[in-house]
Formats: structure tokens, C-alpha cells, sequence
């Protein structure tokens, strides 16, 4: 059974960086996993995902080109990493692994492709 522990998350201004950290433990090597989100008021939203061994990766058109995901499995551990952040990635970001190794060709930006998830960190982008 996998475990997720997300951390890195906090308050920083508009067009900074942050890099989340997702720690797992168990068979990660048989999951691709993901990123999400969820601000306030609205439903949980796909950021990005990324497959077991890196060879295939997909992000959110809001993403696209600010952020980048990667994984290290030695170290049982996948990565966010945030550029010119802007007061809509304000959000609850969670850490998730896919049912799948890949992902690829399939809707992994469906919310029940993906179990379990870990309990969230807060980033929030101050203007």
C-alpha cells in the first residue's frame, strides 16, 4: 500500500518559485503519480503527472511552461517545482499515485484514476 506525505508548500509573492516534495512509501515504481490541486470554493483540478520511470509526463494547460514534475525513485520521492507562480495557484496541492505505471493514453486527468492521496500542503500566492 502506498503512502503519501507532501511538504514544501507556503506564502510567497507574485512570480516567485517554491518546490513541493512528495515523500512515498511502497511499490512506487508501479504508479505514475500526480499532482493536483484544490483552491477554495472550487472542485480538486489535475496539475500534472508523471510515469514511473519519467519516460512520459503531462501537465494542465495552466501549467504548462511554469512548472515542472520529476520523480526519484532511489529516493521514493516526486517533486513540483513552481516558477512565476501567480495568485490563482493559490491552493491545497496533493500528491497522488495513478492506477497505472504510465498513464499515458488514458484520462489522467480523472480524479478517480488515482489512489491514494496524500493529505495536501498550502501554497498561496499573495499579489
Amino acid at each position: 500500500q502506498v503512502q503519501l506525505v507532501e511538504s514544501g508548500g507556503g506564502l510567497v509573492p507574485v512570480g516567485d518559485s517554491l518546490r513541493l516534495s512528495c515523500l512515498a512509501s511502497g511499490r512506487i515504481s508501479e504508479h505514475a503519480l500526480g499532482w493536483w490541486r484544490q483552491a477554495p470554493g472550487k472542485e480538486r483540478e489535475f496539475v500534472a503527472v508523471i510515469a514511473w520511470n519519467a519516460g512520459w509526463i503531462k501537465y494542465s494547460d495552466a501549467v504548462k511552461g511554469r512548472f515542472t514534475i520529476s520523480r526519484d525513485n532511489a529516493r521514493r520521492m516526486v517533486f513540483l517545482r513552481m516558477d512565476s507562480l501567480k495568485p490563482e495557484d493559490t491552493a491545497v496541492y496533493y500528491c497522488a499515485a495513478h492506477q497505472t505505471p504510465c498513464g499515458e493514453g488514458l484520462n489522467v486527468a480523472d480524479g478517480q484514476s488515482y489512489e491514494p492521496w496524500g493529505q495536501g500542503t498550502q501554497v498561496t500566492v499573495s499579489s
